[in-house]
């Protein structure tokens, strides 16, 4: 244990499964405080209580102001401030554009943009007054830089996320506070999976074929980006300690998509 994450307080939304959870561990393992955030406070709970005394669980739904302070002015009156937000909250909805329903675009971009600029905001006061800067780390997606069919609010929102990043790192550099963007590929979480039928079904091709042809077709070596490999990108971004390196995006996906 190297403990780069000694005494921080993280915030991370999303967080009772997958990438998330995989996150949270990690910066336990450093030394951080990790709230998990998520709409289902039992699987918060849950999670929480598998990594120990350092990790609590609160309410959030990312989209809803109210919950989103009031989960975060929970975690500031339980250990003193917020140091890392991860906003990571997210789903997928598959349709071609011609059939995609206005309420689930709205859904889409609420979960990913909206609630990035909701829990943002919330963390950033106490990020400034604290006087020790601050790291926001969104998960954006290879779709951050890329385009796949029947994902327009998907990539939509994910190219959002860097322009709100490059904003937040200029706004943020006086106070110390950096902010970067993760893009992974396709990790196989409960998400991938659940993917996987719905583009057979959508495209018209084998549960396999979607695999090796549409989710792995472009890495170099066929391979998903695992949770951890995630979870170490977030933690270089919240342990790196200056503006060197703030208003990026580290793409994470074997090779898919190079800049």
């Amino acid at each position: 244990m190297s403990n780069q994450l000694q005494g921080k307080i993280a915030i991370v939304t999303g967080a009772a499964s997958g990438i998330g959870k995989e996150i949270a561990v990690v910066y336990a393992k450093e030394g951080a405080k990790v709230a998990i955030a998520d709409m289902n406070l039992a699987a918060a709970q849950a999670a929480a209580d598998s990594i120990g005394p350092s990790a609590m669980a609160v309410a959030m739904d990312v989209t809803d102001e109210g919950q989103v302070n009031a989960a975060v002015a929970q975690v500031v009156k339980a250990w003193g401030g917020i140091d890392i937000l991860v906003s990571n909250a997210g789903i997928q909805i598959v349709h071609p554009l011609e059939d995609f329903p206005f309420a689930e675009w709205k859904k889409m971009i609420a979960i990913h943009l909206d609630g990035a600029f909701l829990t943002t905001k919330a963390c950033l006061p106490h990020m400034y007054a604290s006087g020790r800067g601050g790291s926001l780390i969104y998960m954006g997606s290879v779709h951050s830089k890329e385009a796949s069919m029947l994902k327009a609010p998907y990539v939509a929102a994910k190219h959002g996320l860097i322009g709100l990043a490059k904003v937040m790192a200029k706004e943020g550099a006086k106070h110390g506070v950096r902010a970067n963007v993760i893009c992974p590929g396709f990790v196989r979480t409960p998400l991938v999976d659940k993917q996987i039928p719905e583009q057979s079904k959508a495209l018209g091709i084998s549960e396999d074929d979607v695999i090796k042809k549409v989710m792995l077709k472009e890495t170099v070596d066929g391979e998903f980006t695992t949770t951890d490999d995630v979870a170490q990108t977030a933690l270089f971004f919240a342990a790196f300690p200056t503006n060197a390196l703030t208003g990026q995006s580290l793409v994470v996906s074997h090779g898919w998509f190079m800049q």
